[in-house]
């Protein structure tokens, strides 16, 4: 195949073509991609058009119609998807897990050595599951009568890969408040620049990829859900139909995390409101 012209993808992606990307991304992943994000997604289908060694758009389009392309899709939804996270990143969410909701847990669960589930739902390249294994294991201390997992999920499996090797730029943790910069323990890393999180965190947490809106593998209960900044990409129906199935999942007095500009789609009959962005599945 010709290889592809710089600025090429840009000129040649159509209104219709346009249409179609965002229509397949619904169908797929359940994201709307609306109108003033639409100079982004160009940009990110350009890379896609160069991968594939295209000339445009407008030709990435019609691979994407034919049934060689089964493949192309993950690496479309991919190329599509926002990934801006950072560790301990709406701080309040974290203070209350430490505070409120995993001395309890751990309390009521280590008279009978029982389990501790939580799930990070949309674990992006992993600084959300790293900081809640950070803030588990410093409140679990030495104690091994607990079962405390962390289940971390994404739609992106590149960014799935790079969170689950749990290597991060060490300025990163520079920056970080010296109240929790200490709770992340790390290691080296094969590059200068480059730290590890430590194997102690890491056995806390499986990495696997989900879409929200397909069929779900696990069957809960979980304790704690944490959905942030991923509702804003979605409408209130599909919105709607996960957050029914997140409470399903919910264990009764469990708790339900979003994002800090985010907010239910509807009142939930099993649900309320606790805090800020912060919910409490009612018993």
């Amino acid at each position: 195949m010709p290889a592809s012209q710089p600025g090429l993808a840009d000129a040649t992606l159509s209104r219709d073509d346009m249409g179609f990307i965002a229509k397949l991304v619904y169908e797929q992943a359940g994201i709307v991609i609306r109108e003033h994000k639409e100079a982004m997604t160009r940009g990110r289908l350009a890379r896609r058009v160069k991968a594939l060694g295209l000339n445009s758009v407008a030709e990435y389009c019609a691979y994407l119609k034919s049934p060689a392309a089964a493949d192309e899709i993950p690496e479309l939804i991919n190329a599509v998807t926002t990934n801006h996270t950072a560790f301990f990143r709406e701080r309040h969410h974290f203070d209350h897990l430490r505070k409120d909701v995993l001395p309890k847990l751990i309390a009521e669960r280590s008279a009978r050595r029982g389990r501790i589930r939580i799930w990070s739902s949309a674990s992006s390249s992993g600084e959300e599951p790293y900081s809640i294994a950070a803030i588990a294991r410093d409140v679990l201390g030495s104690r091994n009568d607990v079962d405390l997992k962390i289940l971390a999920t994404d739609i992106d499996t590149d960014i799935l890969d790079r969170a689950d090797a749990g290597i991060y730029a060490t300025d990163l943790f520079e920056r970080l408040p010296p109240d929790v910069k200490p709770l992340l323990k790390l290691d080296g890393a094969p590059r200068a620049g480059e730290v590890r999180i430590s194997d102690e965190l890491r056995r806390l947490l499986t990495f696997k990829r989900l879409n929200l809106i397909e069929k779900w593998p696990m069957g809960g209960p979980f304790d704690v859900i944490f959905c942030r900044n991923v509702f804003i990409y979605f409408d209130t129906q599909t919105k709607a139909s996960i957050l029914d199935r997140f409470v399903t999942l919910l264990a009764p007095g469990g708790f339900l995390y979003l994002g800090h500009s985010e907010s239910l789609p509807q009142p939930h009959a099993q649900l309320r409101l606790i805090g800020r962005t912060i919910y409490e599945r009612i018993p």
